[in-house]
């Protein structure tokens, strides 16, 4: 039976921090679906097509092997059921803090209620990556700061390329 592992995020944009998961989730896992959170509510930096194109530069990264077991989609509505609609057996999220610790947990056990055939595991950030998040990354390059240690160098020619339009 093939393990197949959910990622999903907004990744927007795409840090090392998503990167470091992704590995560790392919260490879990036979396949790994990396799913792109659509949310009507918020106003992402990227559009959807941009952030298709830097999950598949991060894939690309990982090697050949890798990256023929790593697949890439777009959802919206509940993660749980889009999850299921990939095949999906396990929920992989990540936790820098113990904020995220809380959160997570909490979000771990509505998903426990709403879909029980799923387990949710979480991954920790490695150190290099644990002060990482899209938010601050957007906001050093909303301020015209260098992200380049905080993303896949695809991404910070990404955000270059967005902040001079």
């Amino acid at each position: 039976m093939t393990r197949t592992a959910f990622f999903p995020g907004t990744f927007d944009p795409v840090t090392n921090g998503h990167v470091d998961l992704l590995r560790q989730a392919l260490a879990l896992a036979d396949r790994v679906v990396v799913a792109i959170g659509i949310n009507p509510g918020k106003s992402p930096m990227f559009s959807l097509a941009e952030r298709q194109s830097m999950i598949a530069g991060m894939i690309r990264t990982l090697g050949k092997r890798d990256a023929a077991r790593v697949t890439a989609v777009a959802f919206e509505g509940l993660a749980v059921d889009a999850a299921r609609k990939a095949g999906a057996t396990l929920i992989v999220r990540g936790l820098r803090d113990a904020k995220d610790f809380d959160y997570e947990m909490q979000m771990a056990a509505m998903n426990a209620t709403l879909a029980p055939e799923l387990s949710t595991v979480f991954l920790p950030a490695s150190p290099s990556t644990r002060h990482i998040t899209a938010t601050l990354v957007r906001q050093i390059a909303g301020a015209g700061g260098d992200v380049s240690p905080f993303v896949p160098a695809a991404v910070a020619k990404a955000i270059a390329a967005h902040r001079s339009r």
